[in-house]
């Protein structure tokens, strides 16, 4: 799931993961079950889908203990990605083939509509916000964090307790879809509208809303780890274009993407530009050896 990396060419597709729609892990690659999880998201969107949908187990653990995952947290990850409905599994004799689900394409290609626009240029914006005012009920306090995590997936920041805002009004379809998944429409008022002169200005509420200089640091450590890195071919193209993907999935849940007339000169666009171009570098070869692996990891 990348598309903040750079355009890719028609037919190829990414994985990313919304926190409302199935999980929220989106770690660096290590030998933790939530890291492995997104990283099995990352190889189903960027390997499997694009190569027919199905999988043996052996090709997933390949790809899987060469980023870093121990072979039995790579299991269960994959027992939990089926658990979840992301893919469904055929027995044939000791080893099990799995195929993508619908529900499993239809995260892997929203998560990428949403990576791949951050390699877009940035439309002019109308000066409208959405603004969700949200009160959790004490009887729903545990899903405070992972709905928190939902609505930092759809752009919006936490200037103020109880406060929500996004310049991105277009998305109220999936945000009320958000609402609803976490039983809160009854503790939700929402608005579309443009700020005043009464209170904090503009510039104020998004320095509150967001914290950019931890963004702007973690943007600099993915262009510093990526930028120049020219993989060989094989297994360290292969696996450095998933960690690429892996890392790049992680930004829609830490940069709302602000449009210029908020945020100019903004470094998450130009990463997200870099990234598309390593990506579409990479991607032939890497679905080239990723074909080659399948080959040598299918039984029989």
């Amino acid at each position: 799931m990348v598309n903040e990396l750079g355009e890719r060419p028609m037919g190829q597709r990414a994985v990313t993961t919304n926190p409302a729609r199935g999980g929220n892990d989106t770690g660096r690659p290590s030998t933790t079950a939530g890291s492995a999880r997104s990283l099995l998201l990352t190889v189903l969107g960027e390997l499997v889908m694009p190569n027919g949908d199905s999988v043996w187990t052996s090709s997933l653990l390949y790809v899987l203990t060469r980023l870093g995952i121990e072979e039995q947290t790579a299991r269960q990850a994959i027992a939990r990605g089926a658990s979840a409905g992301w893919i469904t599994g055929h027995r044939s004799g000791r080893e099990v083939q799995w195929k993508l689900t619908e529900a499993g394409r239809h995260l892997i290609e929203a998560g990428a509509k949403r990576v791949y626009s951050m390699s877009e240029p940035a439309g002019r914006w109308g000066g409208n916000w959405l603004i969700l005012l949200v009160t959790i009920p004490q009887s729903q306090r545990s899903v405070r964090k992972k709905l928190y995590g939902a609505l930092s997936w759809e752009g919006f920041g936490n200037p103020t307790p109880g406060v929500w805002l996004s310049p991105h009004p277009d998305r109220r379809d999936s945000v009320q879809q958000v609402i609803d998944d976490f039983g809160l429409r009854e503790s939700t008022l929402a608005f579309v509208g443009s700020s005043l002169s009464i209170g904090l200005t503009e510039a104020e509420i998004v320095q509150k809303a967001w914290d950019f200089d931890k963004m702007t640091a973690k943007y600099e450590q993915l262009l510093i780890r990526f930028s120049g890195l020219q993989p060989e071919p094989g297994d360290p193209l292969l696996l450095g274009h998933l960690q690429l993907v892996s890392e790049w999935q992680r930004f829609p849940f830490l940069d709302p993407q602000l449009p210029e007339e908020l945020l100019p000169n903004w470094i998450g666009r130009r990463a997200a530009v870099v990234c598309a171009q390593l990506r579409t570098r990479w991607y032939d070869d890497a679905q080239r050896r990723w074909r080659e692996v399948v080959k040598e990891t299918s039984p029989g």
